[in-house]
């Protein structure tokens, strides 16, 4: 028998009549418990297997956050990540996902006791020699991935509405954002960025106009870390022992990029669409040998 405990929370927010913030968000958190029955041979190696497996963490976010601008109004101008007002005649104008909204968030971790050794699923009759090899190692890990962040294009080093701040562009057909690497190894948010499906979707804002605010979005975070240890206890003194780890970050050596490095400005020329920089590392390994005491 399978017991599954999940533990759920909705939070919603009505608007006042001086609020701009609009959040919904649902959190979903398992954390499953093995027990099980066998009646079948073996039963006792299979019960171990089982019980070799931490309780093991996952939590899934759905979020939605709504605003007229995600930056402070006291800041001090281009301080934050561009979404203030920029006509205070018509605030609402901006009213769209704010810059920090992410829909959907997975998290997991887990500890797994591998079934090796004396006592264990296999080797379960080794001697101490043969167990001090293959016995005692444990497999953890973490796992992380989410949508993408929120990004806005905008009209460049023009002032149609605000003597201070620039706005967003205005779409003028359909445009495409996808993140693309290019033969010359460019990585861009648009496939075509300088035709009609690119920069070519896209007017820079009229007088008056405030322009337009996180319509497209970038890649999301993806990771996946994990560790191999394992524990020599030494037999002239209790408390005495040496730990080995293997650590790997990032072990598919994903590369996600940052959708608040792009150039998207309208005045950016052929950098437009082209990312600067990533939202992930590459792989690294680490080995450690320690002495505890």
């Amino acid at each position: 028998m399978n017991t599954y405990t999940f533990d759920t929370k909705l939070d919603a927010g009505l608007k006042e009549p001086d609020t701009q913030t609009y959040r919904v968000r649902l959190a979903v958190t398992a954390r499953v418990f093995a027990e099980e029955t066998f009646e079948a041979q073996g039963e006792e190696a299979a019960r171990k297997y089982v019980e070799a497996l931490d309780p093991s963490d996952f939590n899934y976010t759905y979020s939605k956050s709504i605003d007229l601008s995600s930056d402070a109004e006291r800041i001090v101008p281009w301080g934050g990540l561009g979404g203030q007002v920029i006509n205070s005649w018509d605030p609402n104008a901006l009213r769209a996902v704010s810059d920090f909204d992410m829909t959907h968030q997975f998290n997991m971790n887990w500890i797994y006791e591998l079934p090796f050794g004396k006592g264990k699923l296999f080797g379960t009759s080794a001697g101490g020699a043969l167990d001090a090899v293959i016995g005692g190692w444990q497999l953890s890990g973490l796992a992380r991935w989410s949508s993408g962040l929120p990004d806005s294009i905008t009209s460049g080093f023009t002032w149609s509405t605000n003597w201070q701040l620039s706005g967003g562009a205005v779409p003028m057909g359909k445009f495409n954002a996808k993140t693309t690497k290019h033969p010359d190894g460019t990585v861009t948010l648009f496939p075509d960025p300088q035709g009609p499906t690119g920069i070519g979707a896209f007017r820079q804002a009229l007088p008056g106009e405030s322009g337009t605010r996180n319509i497209l979005r970038g890649d999301g975070y993806a990771g996946l870390d994990m560790s191999l240890s394992k524990r020599w206890k030494m037999p002239y003194a209790e408390g005495h022992s040496v730990q080995f780890r293997w650590e790997v970050f990032n072990v598919p050596n994903l590369t996600r990029f940052d959708v608040r490095t792009v150039a998207t400005g309208l005045d950016a020329g052929d950098a437009f669409g082209t990312y600067g920089g990533l939202l992930t590392k590459p792989r690294v390994m680490e080995f450690a040998l320690r002495y505890e005491f």
